[in-house]
């Protein structure tokens, strides 16, 4: 029966999609093993995406409803599931590996044995995801660069969806947790190279649940903007959902344990599937060829070229601006690229958009 209830987890669990969905290899029942107990395990089977009650799922299973509350409220303060209250109702969610319960177990911060264990077990089911799968093929871009927006050259058309700002405009909830790439790093004992730890934000519905459930800190709109301060004078990047509306979260990045960018960095051109739509231009004048800027670029964009002046290979630029907020001499604007498409709408259009790039 115990080993059955993983087995249907495998199958939920690839059913949700997300980075990292369920594979049939001894990884990933080691990692489930630790992470549910066999009737988490249940209840996360019952769950959907959509957002549920506990009456709803005990219906599903032909359970007691309060026993299904307690093991609900159980999971959410795992991590194993979303949790919110709308309208005056506690609704559950289901969710994927990533974003999501991955993500969930590193933002409390914690360092104990058990969090030390469920860092090895996740980096090492990875591993082996990505070996068994001989690599992840991108076709069309799953997130984006949001580039830092008081770097862009004056007289550039600067979207809405191109400013941070709009997104923190736009929520009342918003949550700063601990960057899990780095925590489950540093739980690891890998070096973390002095970046910021308590940088990543949530917005909306997800917010709630990390300021509620998983050691969140609830911030004002100004407050919000100081964390990306800190940001940005770090050298992170800005990256979310490529999507111009619903995003619900913005993480800071850095070049050594991002999911994300080391996932890019690995394709023949990093360009075409993380960016901002913005390049760096750099002014003779103003430029004393530092090469600081060539240190803080993420993706190893930037070399040292005639006359002293940076040039960037455009097919590895993020458009992130990290060189630019670095530029003590301030040399390096952002310029918007010619042609650059609009992102997806939302992550219906981002789904539909990926699937139509695998039929090319």
């Amino acid at each position: 029966m115990t080993e059955q209830v993983y087995k249907d987890l495998l199958e939920v669990m690839k059913s949700r999609r997300g980075g990292f969905a369920g594979i049939d290899i001894p990884e990933f029942f080691e990692l489930v093993e630790e992470l549910f107990t066999p009737q988490e395990a249940e209840v996360n089977n019952a769950l959907t995406r959509k957002p549920v009650t506990a009456a709803d799922i005990a219906k599903a299973l032909g359970r007691d409803e309060g026993e299904l509350q307690t093991i609900l409220e159980e999971m959410a303060d795992k991590g194993l599931c979303m949790t919110f209250v709308k309208d005056g109702v506690r609704l559950y969610q289901g969710a994927p590996f990533m974003p999501g319960i991955f993500e969930y177990q590193f933002m409390p911060g914690r360092i104990t044995d058990r969090d030390k264990k469920i860092a090895r077990l996740i980096h090492a089911y990875k591993e082996a995801f990505e070996s068994a799968k001989g690599g992840t093929r991108m076709t069309f871009p799953t997130t984006r660069v949001i580039t830092v927006d008081k770097t862009i050259e004056a007289g550039n058309t600067v979207h809405t969806y191109d400013q941070v700002s709009t997104y923190i405009d736009k929520y009342d909830s918003i949550s700063v947790s601990t960057c899990f790439c780095r925590h489950a790093a540093r739980l690891r004992d890998e070096e973390t190279h002095g970046m910021p730890m308590n940088i990543c934000m949530m917005f909306g519905h997800e917010a709630d649940y990390i300021n509620e459930r998983l050691g969140g800190r609830k911030v004002t709109k100004d407050e919000a903007r100081q964390v990306l301060d800190l940001a940005e004078e770090a050298g992170l990047v800005h990256m979310s959902r490529n999507t111009t509306e619903d995003i619900t979260f913005l993480c800071n990045c850095d070049r050594w344990h991002c999911e994300v960018i080391s996932g890019v960095l690995k394709q023949p051109k990093p360009a075409l599937f993380f960016n901002s739509g913005f390049q760096p231009r750099f002014d003779p004048d103003l430029c004393t060829a530092c090469e600081t800027c060539i240190e803080r670029c993420p993706s190893a964009a930037l070399t040292m070229g005639d006359n002293d002046i940076p040039q960037v290979d455009l097919d590895r630029c993020f458009g992130c601006a990290v060189c630019a907020t670095g530029c003590q001499d301030e040399a390096i604007v952002m310029a918007a690229k010619p042609n650059f498409p609009i992102p997806p709408k939302d992550p219906k259009e981002l789904v539909a958009s990926i699937k139509a790039s695998y039929s090319k």
